[in-house]
């Protein structure tokens, strides 16, 4: 097993292209083709939590927050950051953080939180625009469903809980094969005439690159006719917050106690209760202000992420309860998904969560 074999299956999860433009995720000390024997999982890396990778045997740490976020002019044992690359290299140990792309899909850091509220048709509460493209081509009628489904093997077209996705419609297709050519049809020099099938098909950004080159490899043309075409439409599957229902309502005093008992909260800071019981609920791991207008267009009854500032708490306009949990608090499950998701893939691989609390916030 190798460095790269880890992040390949965490970036199949949450491709990297998912990530903010002001994000660091990827792997950020360390080198891909190094063997790894163990993974240590953690929410943030701090030097104890490299010593307990040295410790343990670890030579992968697997966090959600970057070490590094902003540009370094140094690496010293002057500051924490320095000292966990330092000892890192030293040991042999890689540092691999998985961020605001696990943050964005669907099975990710918000729909963790879901889970542990016990909410029921989750979706995505901001889905995100832009994400995907159209592939169009046209293929001999007697190779569409050999071509189409090389595709579908890609990746393409998955439309929400919908797969093989398809349209396809028969024209004809005319060209002429000069003299270097090599015709799977038709001969050279000669206008051919084609019975073809357009196939379109759609497929997320990232997928581009794998479901082109199987196109190529399955159609039988020698020159390949296709366009690609950037789709503005939102993707129901990537974006920011979910939300979701309560399978009963719940008064909202004894919601909020459970929140706190769930997440293990030293306090937490919301919002006049303006409503008496809870049934839609919205979530935001870690700082998700930025969403308090989408929860309120949501219709959720409570909005629950963290980092709210004071100003920020105003923004409710008491049309929602808007709940400010912690943001380690909010996120602290992350780890357990890191672990599922590699052990699924990875059954019988040495796979181990921190038991250092990197929480920086204390209460009394």
């Amino acid at each position: 097993m190798t460095v790269q074999d880890i992040i390949s299956e965490l970036e199949i999860a949450a491709p990297l292209a998912y990530q903010e433009s002001y994000d660091n995720a990827g792997l950020l000390v360390g080198n891909r083709t190094d063997d790894v024997e163990k993974v240590l999982i953690t929410l943030d890396v701090t030097e104890a939590v490299v010593r307990e990778a040295i410790a343990c045997g670890a030579n992968l740490i697997v966090s959600h927050h970057p070490l590094i976020f902003r540009p370094l002019k140094s690496i010293n044992s002057a500051t924490e950051i320095g000292r966990c690359i330092t000892f890192a290299l030293q040991n042999n140990i890689a540092i691999y953080a998985c961020h605001t792309n696990i943050d964005a899909v669907a099975n990710g850091v918000n729909a963790m939180i879901c889970d542990k509220i016990g909410l029921q048709n989750q979706k995505i509460l901001s889905p995100r625009a832009n994400c995907l493209t159209k592939l169009v081509t046209y293929v001999p009628k007697k190779h569409a469903e050999t071509v189409l489904e090389a595709l579908f093997s890609a990746g393409a077209g998955c439309i929400g809980n919908y797969d093989k996705c398809s349209f396809s419609s028969d024209g004809v297709g005319t060209f002429r094969a000069n003299e270097d050519a090599h015709p799977f049809v038709g001969e050279k020099n000669e206008l051919h005439h084609e019975n073809e099938t357009r196939i379109e098909v759609v497929f997320p950004n990232e997928k581009t690159n794998a479901v082109v080159a199987l196109l190529l490899q399955n159609h039988p043309y020698e020159e390949v006719a296709y366009d690609l075409f950037p789709i503005k439409n939102t993707y129901s599957l990537v974006g920011d917050g979910m939300i979701g229902d309560l399978p009963t309502p719940e008064k909202t005093t004894e919601f909020l106690k459970r929140i706190k008992e769930t997440f293990g909260c030293g306090v937490i800071r919301h919002t006049n209760i303006i409503k008496e019981s809870i049934s839609k609920v919205a979530v935001c791991g870690g700082s998700g202000s930025f969403l308090i207008h989408d929860a309120i267009r949501s219709k959720a009854d409570i909005f629950i992420t963290a980092d709210v500032k004071y100003h920020e708490f105003f923004n409710a306009e008491n049309k929602i309860i808007l709940a400010d949990i912690g943001h380690y608090e909010s996120e602290q499950f992350t780890k357990e998904l890191f672990y599922e998701l590699l052990k699924k893939k990875f059954y019988n691989f040495a796979i181990q969560i921190s038991k250092v609390n990197t929480n920086p916030i204390n209460y009394i």
